[in-house]
């Protein structure tokens, strides 16, 4: 689940109420969890080639934004990576395959910024020798250019929100097509909007699912800026809701609450508007299937990001348990050639620039330093 602002203003339902006095200027501008966007600056800042490439890495697109990431500098020219087992998704992503992905946009991003100083970053892997690890990674100088994809690190976001009524470009189309298929015919765009929405409604309507999602929120500044993974929610006015008790974990939980319908029909809406949707294959699902399902779309992200575009992942319809069966099968027979996987889809749009997302910073990150 990806929850925009509006939509969670949304499961309050009476967002007309409001604690005025938590409105006051001076509570607005000290409720930015600048703790956990501060991995943000400091990218690019530390002194080992190594550490740089990865204090970028850590800003690439994850499922739910767990960060599932740690990193073992090795000699003076390598790093392996590893993939944190206690940041599983156990209920919507039971093999770890959309984790995997996100392992793979870590990796891509580690590379691209590698290259900006002229290493090249050579990968091995899954090498049998521990659990868990998913790459040996070797940095070579003088041996990689910059790629122009990389300018773009810095504004690459997920959207979370709605996308603006106007059409994708047919020049544009065609530049993203190196990195997935994309759909703007009515006909293609109307059966992925209904297998989206069907879905996100099982998600919605499944406990454990749902939870999944409401266990990961961060409430407020002093939440996120603790623990600044998971599904970050801060704002003066959500922080007043939720000292109040107008907006909680366990208001979100509840699916019969109004607030949480309203906030369920929202993504249907976001889903249904959406002009263009994002389907990524790949010949197989292995781990390497999915690693380089998630370096392909890091780049789509970056390409969509120069073109002026917006790109918002919506998941549920891959997701592995039984419940998502019917729209897992569908999406599979209309967009997927035999033995074909897809990895991921996505809505395509013209949209506002979504806020920086918080992060671990790099040190927590790392086995040593």
């Amino acid at each position: 689940m990806t929850l925009s602002r509006r939509k969670t203003l949304a499961l309050i339902g009476g967002g007309t109420i409001f604690a005025a006095g938590a409105a006051s200027a001076g509570f607005i501008m000290t409720r930015t969890p600048s703790k956990a966007l501060s991995p943000w600056a400091d990218a690019g800042t530390y002194d080992d080639p190594r550490l740089r490439a990865l204090s970028y890495a850590l800003l690439a697109p994850n499922p739910h934004n767990r960060q599932p990431w740690e990193a073992e500098l090795i000699g003076d020219n390598q790093v392996a990576i590893y993939r944190d087992p206690t940041r599983n998704l156990p209920v919507t992503d039971p093999f770890a395959r959309q984790l995997t992905i996100g392992m793979g946009c870590f990796l891509e991003l580690m590379k691209l910024a590698a290259a900006e100083e002229g290493f090249d970053v050579e990968m091995t892997l899954f090498p049998e020798w521990e659990a868990n690890q998913v790459a040996l990674c070797t940095f070579i100088p003088n041996a990689a250019k910059s790629d122009p994809l990389f300018a773009h690190v810095m504004e690459r976001r997920s959207h979370k929100d709605m996308f603006d009524p106007r059409t994708i470009e047919a020049d544009k189309e065609k530049q993203l097509a190196a990195y997935a298929t994309i759909y703007t015919d009515p006909e293609n765009v109307a059966a992925l909007k209904e297998i989206g929405v069907e879905a996100w409604l099982i998600e919605a309507n499944t406990q454990d699912a749902w939870q999944e999602s409401i266990d990961l929120f961060r409430i407020g500044k002093s939440e996120i800026n603790a623990q600044p993974d998971g599904i970050d929610l801060g704002g003066p006015m959500l922080e007043a809701l939720n000292k109040v008790g107008l907006f909680t974990r366990e208001v979100a939980a509840d699916l019969e609450n109004p607030g949480t319908q309203a906030a369920v029909q929202d993504m249907v809406d976001a889903v249904n508007q959406a002009p263009a949707f994002v389907v990524q294959t790949t010949q197989g699902n292995t781990q390497e299937n999915q690693i380089e399902a998630g370096q392909q779309w890091l780049r789509l992200n970056l390409a969509t990001t120069s073109l002026g575009l917006a790109l918002r992942p919506i998941s549920q319809a891959l997701q592995e348990y039984p419940e998502m069966e019917g729209p897992y099968k569908a999406i599979h027979e209309k967009f997927a050639e035999d033995g074909e996987t897809v990895q991921m889809l996505g809505l395509l749009g013209y949209g506002q620039l979504t806020p920086r997302t918080p992060r671990w910073p790099l040190e927590t990150r790392l086995r040593n330093g």
